[in-house]
C-alpha cells in the first residue's frame, strides 16, 4: 500500500531523508519514531505529494508520487493531519469541515453524515457553530483529525496526532485510531510518544535520517537483550551461587539479594533454577521476567548512531 525504495530528499547540502526503503501493507498501522529533526515530517510530506523527492522511488496504492497525474489520485485517497493544523480561524468548526469536504468533492449527503459524526466522536459537536480562532490548541488538533477523515480516505498520514491534547483527549484519539485500525485503514503515524506507538502500531520504524531498525514492537524490544529472569531472595549466599554454576547460564548479576539471570529458555530453565536455589537453602520471595520496553529499544538504537 505504501512503498519506498532508496527514497532521498536533500535541501542543499543537507540530506534530510537518506536512502529510505520500507513497505507498509494494506490495513497496517506503521509508526515512525525518531528524534526531532530526524526527517519524519519530510518523509510524510513526500509521501503525500506536498514536496518532491530528490532520488529514489515512492508509491502510494501503486501510484507514483513523482507523477503529476498520479499525485492528484494520491491526494484523493489519503487523509493528512499535518504538523501545523492550518485551519481557517474565521470559519466555524462545521464550516471548516464543510469547506474541506467540498474540496475533496464529497457530496452534500456525505458531508451531512460525516461532519456531525466526527464532531460528536471527537467531542466538538457543541462547538460546531463557534469560530475556530477561539479554539484551544487541543480543540484545533481534534478538528484537524476530523478534517483528515472527512472524505473517508483509504490511507491516513498522522503527524503527532495527540500533540497538544490533554490525557482524556489523547485517549479519545488513540481509541479512535484503534477503531480505524479495526476497519483495516492503512495508517502512517509520526509520533514521539512511545507508549502510543506500543499500543497502536503493528510495525515500527526507528529513523534518524536513515532507517535504523524496523519490526513489530515485540521484535524491537527483544533486540535489546535476551531473556532475563529476576529472582529475589531473602539472602543470596555463596552456596546458592555455587549451585547455579552447574547451569550453562550466560550471565548472572547479584544485586541487593536479587539475581538477574540470562536464560536461553525460561519455560524449561526457570523451574530447574528455582529447584536448585531452594535445594541450596534459598528462600525465594518472588520470580519474574525482566522485560525490555520499546523505550529501551528506541534509546539503544538511536544512541548507536551517535
Amino acid at each position: 500500500m505504501i512503498d519506498a525504495e532508496n527514497l532521498t530528499r536533500k535541501f542543499g547540502d543537507l540530506t534530510a531523508v537518506d536512502n529510505l526503503t520500507f513497505h507498509i501493507k494494506e490495513g497496517e498501522v506503521f509508526g515512525f519514531l525518531g528524534p526531532n529533526g530526524a526527517g519524519k515530517t519530510t518523509t510524510m510530506r513526500i509521501l503525500t505529494c506536498l514536496i518532491s523527492k530528490t532520488e529514489g522511488e515512492a508509491r502510494i496504492a501503486g501510484y507514483d508520487v513523482s507523477d503529476e497525474a498520479d499525485s492528484l489520485k494520491i491526494r484523493k485517497i489519503v487523509g493528512l493531519l499535518p504538523e501545523n493544523v492550518g485551519l481557517y480561524d474565521d470559519l466555524t468548526a462545521y464550516k471548516n469541515l464543510d469547506f474541506y469536504g467540498k474540496l475533496y468533492e464529497c457530496s452534500e449527503t456525505q458531508r451531512k453524515e460525516n461532519i456531525p459524526h466526527f464532531l460528536k466522536l471527537l467531542g466538538l459537536w457543541d462547538k460546531r457553530d463557534v469560530r475556530v480562532g477561539t479554539f484551544s490548541k487541543g480543540m484545533k488538533q481534534k478538528l484537524a483529525i476530523a478534517r483528515a477523515l472527512i472524505h473517508d480516505p483509504e490511507i491516513l498520514f498522522l503527524d503527532e496526532p495527540t500533540a497538544n491534547l490533554d490525557p482524556e483527549s489523547s485517549k479519545t484519539v488513540r481509541d479512535f485510531i484503534l477503531d480505524l485500525k479495526r476497519e483495516k485503514k492503512t495508517i502512517f503515524l509520526n509520533t514521539h510518544n512511545l507508549d502510543e506507538a506500543q499500543r497502536i502500531c503493528d510495525k515500527i520504524g526507528i529513523f534518524n535520517t536513515k532507517l535504523m531498525a524496523m519490526g513489530t514492537p515485540e521484535e524491537l524490544e527483544e533486540s535489546v537483550w535476551s531473556n532475563k529472569t529476576v529472582i529475589e531472595l531473602e539472602h543470596v549466599t555463596d552456596k546458592i551461587l555455587k549451585a547455579l554454576n552447574n547451569f550453562p547460564l550466560n550471565d548472572i548479576i547479584n544485586r541487593d539479594n536479587k539475581l538477574i539471570i540470562d536464560v536461553a529458555n525460561p519455560e524449561k530453565d526457570n523451574p530447574l533454577i528455582v529447584e536448585a536455589i531452594v535445594g541450596a537453602g534459598g528462600r525465594i520471595q518472588y520470580v519474574t521476567k525482566l522485560s525490555p520496553t520499546l523505550e529501551d529499544a528506541y534509546l539503544k538504537i538511536v544512541r548507536m548512531d551517535q
